[in-house]
């Protein structure tokens, strides 16, 4: 009997009663794996560098290669589960996901590790939007729905600031590759449950799936993220390798818009961007993530090469920030319906903008209590920030088109990141490196490898010994901390533009469910042919 329980009885359940709270436990489940893996290997770095030897190159792309793949493909997977179903390729997902983990684990080279994490980037760009559009599914009044998704950010925020604690334990009493390991269990797990649980849906397209259209997006995101990369390494904006893929990515996606506006069923309706209240969260969501993953990578190393705790002791003091994250994410319901999107998104930037400025007082001695409290302020901040764009842009959103703005909506999440970590990285390196151009007593080739990054800077230190091994590793620990002043001076300034940005935002929440939702004059209307419909198991339902 209950293997006749189709998928649409499934949602219709899961959307009438108490059981769409546990498809969001699934959901949160899901995405906490994801998340986790975006930030596990960040402590185990100085671990890999030790046994696989990457060259600098490799081990930027062993970190980025996973957030940068996953954002190239976001907008092809949620556009594919609006028309073949966002269960199936959840789950699908999932096996990629668990299958990369064993090879990641189980990696004895840095190209094979690289390999690895692009296809884990695959899977994560599968199981991303899927959880977020099927959560619009499940959730059609906007007060739930605020509620849902101030948990599933919470998740987001708890798995992306609790991968160091894990992955801090683990390589002090296991070996780096336990990171990855840790995934396949739980996949075994959250495959078959989610299979049994979750409802199907798909959105109301009734058009082809615009294949050339989904590799032209995932090509030209790709294309500009890798020219980003590059020119976070310090190469030269007209330096071939850093302008062509600038300049295809920047082509690519421009006729990827061009092609949308002239489909009649696009991938991506381009209209919402023509919404202020869309535009404008997708732009602070950027914002939002460029400040968190940057100052996150960057505080790690701070924490383990200058005031060298041990990797555990590093993922322990990022855990008020992920305490204060989850306590934005579990109030943010009550408080956007309080002071509304406009002041939520814009005080939540100042606060972090705040939280950057109080942290640049970090010296080479330990301060235990300045960086507590500039880590909660930090994640209340940023997560109260994350929080309001994501439930703006979200709901501004037709139904029916759930998956392509979920996918949006995470292209901007993981690009941030990516980008975070090119720009932030090549303004510390800019303000790092200029200090070993002459040393006294310090060969001109160690002074030239130091440079690179203060991790070779004590390897190369360690090998000179004596007074000028002495003199290179005092020189770039305050290099390190005046690099690292630096890059939180220009990301407070962007986290104010965000808050200027944030204006454009409504200044309440203007209705407590959609059906009671009137479009502003304003918006741009969709044509006869495009309604929101959700289409649920075998039906549709109109919203």
């Amino acid at each position: 009997m209950l293997g006749t329980i189709t998928a649409g009885a499934r949602l219709r359940a899961a959307g009438g009663g108490a059981n769409r709270w546990v498809v969001l436990v699934v959901l949160c489940i899901s995405l906490l794996l994801v998340t986790l893996d975006a930030t596990v290997l960040h402590v185990a770095v100085p671990a890999v560098t030790e046994d696989l030897r990457p060259s600098g190159v490799e081990l930027l792309w062993i970190v980025d290669a996973y957030p940068l793949i996953c954002a190239a493909l976001l907008i092809l997977f949620g556009t594919l589960g609006d028309r073949v179903g966002r269960r199936r390729v959840l789950l699908i997902g999932y096996g990629i996901f668990g299958a990369a983990s064993a090879v990641a684990a189980l990696a004895t080279t840095p190209e094979v590790l690289i390999g690895a994490r692009a296809l884990l980037g695959v899977g994560g760009a599968m199981i991303m939007p899927a959880t977020l559009s099927i959560l619009r599914a499940v959730f059609p009044d906007r007060r739930e729905r605020a509620m849902a998704i101030g948990i599933w950010t919470a998740v987001a925020a708890g798995g992306a600031a609790t991968g160091p604690v894990i992955g801090g334990f683990l390589v002090e009493h296991f070996w780096w590759g336990s990171v990855f390991l840790i995934n396949i269990p739980l996949m075994a797990l959250i495959l078959p449950i989610a299979r049994w649980l979750l409802p199907e849906s798909r959105g109301g397209a009734d058009g082809p799936w615009d294949v050339l259209g989904a590799l032209m997006a995932a090509a030209g995101v790709l294309g500009a993220v890798l020219g980003v990369k590059r020119l976070g390494a310090g190469e030269s904006l007209l330096d071939v390798k850093t302008a062509c893929p600038l300049l295809v990515g920047g082509v690519l996606l421009a006729l990827f818009v061009r092609r949308q506006k002239r489909r009649e069923h696009p991938l991506v309706d381009m209209r919402m961007f023509a919404r202020a209240t869309f535009s404008t969260s997708v732009g602070c969501i950027v914002l939002a993530m460029l400040a968190l993953v940057g100052l996150e990578l960057i505080a790690v190393q701070y924490l383990q090469l200058v005031l060298g705790l041990s990797p555990l002791e590093t993922g322990l003091r990022l855990l008020p920030l992920t305490f204060a994250a989850m306590a934005a994410g579990a109030t943010g319901s009550h408080t956007l319906h309080r002071i509304g999107p406009r002041r939520m998104v814009g005080w939540g930037f100042v606060l972090t903008a705040a939280a950057v400025l109080l942290l640049t007082l970090m010296g080479q001695h330990d301060r235990p209590w300045l960086l507590t409290t500039g880590f909660v302020l930090l994640g209340f901040g940023l997560q109260t920030t994350l929080f309001a764009a994501y439930e703006s842009m979200l709901s501004e959103a037709p139904p029916a088109q759930a998956g392509g703005a979920a996918a949006i909506g995470e292209t901007s999440y993981q690009l941030g990141a990516g980008m975070g970590i090119a720009l932030l990285g090549s303004i510390m390196n800019a303000a790092y490196a200029p200090a070993f151009t002459s040393l006294g007593g310090v060969p001109g080739s160690a002074s030239s490898a130091a440079s690179h990054s203060l991790g070779e800077a004590y390897q190369v230190a360690d090998r000179l010994g004596g007074a000028p091994g002495e003199v290179l590793r005092n020189t770039a620990r305050h290099s390190f901390v005046h690099g690292l002043h630096v890059t939180l001076l220009v990301s407070a300034g962007l986290l104010l533009l965000g808050a200027l940005a944030a204006l454009r935002l409504p200044r309440v929440m203007e209705c407590p469910t959609v059906e009671k939702c009137p479009r502003p004059r304003r918006e741009v209307p969709l044509p006869a042919s495009r309604e929101p419909v959700e289409a649920t198991g075998s039906g549709r339902t109109a919203h």
